[in-house]
This record gives C-alpha cells, structure tokens and sequence, in this order.
C-alpha cells in the first residue's frame, strides 16, 4: 500500500494485515432490503517493517479497513481467559475465499484471524475498500499511541 490512499479488494494478495491492531469496528450504512451493512475496522496499518540489526522500527498510518455490503456477522474475542487487559486487538492474517450463490450473484468468506487476544471474525462480503486517514509516522511499536493517532 506504499504511496497510495486507498487499497481494494483487487489488492487483496499483495496485502497484509499481520500485527496490524484495530482500535475500533462499527456497522454502518445499512441496507435493510438486503440485510447487509458496511464492517468498518479503525485499524493501524505497518506500511513498512524497517529492521536495523536486529531492531525493528515501522512506518504505521491510521486508517479504515470498511468491508462493503457484509453479512452473516461472526464475531469471537476473548480477553477474559488469558487475562488480558484491554486494549487494541490484533490481526494475525485475513483469508478469503471466493463463493456463489445459486442466484450467481458472487462474494467472499472472509476470516480475519485474531493473535491477541484469542479470536476470530467471520463474515461475508464482496469487497473492502482501505484508505488511510492520518500521517505515516516511523515508531518502534506496530501501533500508534492514542496521542500519535490523534495528532495524524
């Protein structure tokens, strides 16, 4: 996603979401005739791993991660069983895979596989649309501080 403003499902492949934490998910834009809704993730995404020795710094921006005309909503988080303080959750990595309907209307299964704490979301959608909403800002976390975020 280096040097653009938005990414789509088309980018799919030559993305990822490893390590990225999302501060924040709402439904938005519902469409009651068809059930679906926009999934719109507040993540912080790493456009860049820098590794210096071995020290890791990153080029992490602000920005929206918003799954179009979603559906079938399955969402499992637990920050109880490991004793987790609350805070940003984390994406290990999103899969996909591509199903028809019997109609041939055309969509995907996604899977966005959570490392910390535990958990999954599953959903359908036929695409996501990412775009970056503050300044990159070069930090030694995968994530920026309410203070960084709030000032991009």
């Amino acid at each position: 996603m280096k040097n653009r403003d938005s990414c789509t499902t088309e980018d799919f492949e030559s993305m990822s979401w490893h390590d990225v934490h999302v501060h924040g998910f709402r439904l938005a834009s519902f469409n009651e005739a068809e059930s679906t809704a926009d999934l719109v993730f507040d993540i912080d995404y790493i456009l860049e791993w820098k590794q210096d020795g071995c020290v890791f710094t990153f080029v992490v921006c602000p920005a929206t991660l918003c799954f179009k005309d979603a559906f079938d909503l399955q969402f499992s988080l637990d920050y109880a069983k490991p004793t987790a303080g609350m805070c940003p959750f984390s994406i290990n990595r999103i899969r996909r895979e591509q199903i028809e309907f019997p109609t041939g209307y055309k969509s995907y299964q996604w899977v966005i596989e959570i490392d910390w704490p535990n958990g999954e979301i599953c959903f359908q959608s036929p695409g996501f649309i990412q775009t970056l909403t503050g300044s990159p800002k070069s930090v030694a976390e995968q994530w920026l501080s309410s203070e960084l975020r709030n000032n991009s």
